[in-house]
This record gives C-alpha cells, sequence and structure tokens, in this order.
C-alpha cells in the first residue's frame, strides 16, 4: 500500500494555422448547409462537413497528461477535453536520462536513429525536459513539461536519472 502518485496536466498552445483551419471548416460547412437547402445530394455533403468538421476540431485542441504511479510512466493524449488516448508509456528503470532541454549531458545520450515524441505545450520559455528511453531495441527521446512535484516523485525513485 506504499504507491506514490503524480500527475500534471499540460495544454498545448495552438499554432496559428488552426484559425484558418477551423475558418476553413466553419465556410465549409456553412456552403453544405446551403447545398444541402437546394440539393438532396447537399445533405450527405452536409452531414460528411458535420463529421469532419466535429473530429478536426477535437484534434486541434490538444491536452498531454503526465502520470507516474510508483515506476511506471504514462502520458495520455486529451484531445478536445473529451478523448484519451494513451500516447506514451514506460517503465522508470528503462530511462537512462531526464534533463533540461539546454543540457549537455541529455545531448550524449542523443543519436540520429532516434525517434523524437514531443508532448511539451510549445509555449515560449516553458522548463522543458527531454527523457531518454532505452526499450524494446529501439531508442527513443520524449520531450515533455514536468512540474517539480513530478520531478521530484521521479528523484525518489531513481535519483541518478534525474538532472536538474
Amino acid at each position: 500500500m506504499n504507491d506514490s502518485y503524480a500527475e500534471w496536466l499540460v495544454k498545448r498552445k495552438a499554432p496559428a494555422y488552426n484559425i484558418i483551419i477551423k475558418a476553413a471548416l466553419i465556410i465549409l460547412c456553412a456552403i453544405s448547409a446551403f447545398l444541402a437547402l437546394t440539393t438532396v445530394f447537399g445533405i450527405l455533403i452536409l452531414t460528411a462537413a458535420g463529421v469532419a468538421t466535429y473530429f478536426i476540431f477535437q484534434q486541434l485542441n490538444l491536452e498531454f497528461e503526465y502520470l507516474i504511479v510508483n515506476d511506471q510512466i504514462t502520458i495520455d493524449k486529451i484531445m478536445g477535453q473529451a478523448r484519451r488516448k494513451k500516447a506514451w508509456e514506460g517503465v522508470l528503470s528503462e530511462i537512462q536520462i531526464i534533463a533540461p532541454m539546454d543540457s549537455y549531458v541529455l545531448k550524449d545520450y542523443e543519436n540520429p536513429n532516434m525517434k523524437v515524441l514531443d508532448f511539451s505545450s510549445h509555449i515560449q520559455g516553458a522548463k522543458v525536459y527531454g527523457m531518454i528511453h532505452q526499450g524494446e531495441g529501439q531508442t527513443t527521446k520524449i520531450i515533455f513539461e514536468p512540474n517539480d512535484r513530478i520531478l521530484q516523485h521521479i528523484r525518489q525513485r531513481a535519483p541518478r536519472k534525474v538532472i536538474l
């Protein structure tokens, strides 16, 4: 019953092109609504445009939840504050190092064949960390923004793996 638990939610900053995509989808829905009033085929177009708009709007609103329970690290992607999908999962024993992105220590572990996963907010000035994961024959670099509680939790479990 000695479980330790920490979680943190980070909202991704919407890029500038999101406004253009949303405006285009709204215009498409308006045009298809007009077509639905004039033709029978327009009802099918309106339905397809409405469904596409719903799913694309959800994809444009992203949040990431970092969850650590004991030695298990999970990163979930939350789309539109409604749908949750597991983005990455790992065990603390497979983590090689966690360090700030501008740290020289992190650069020592990088290699050109490394897979990079970005789960950060893309907000200017945010404290972004990199985590090198070695598992199943593949090296992965995870970019994320943990808070102090998550870093302290990892540091309690594996003090040599966290560089502050």
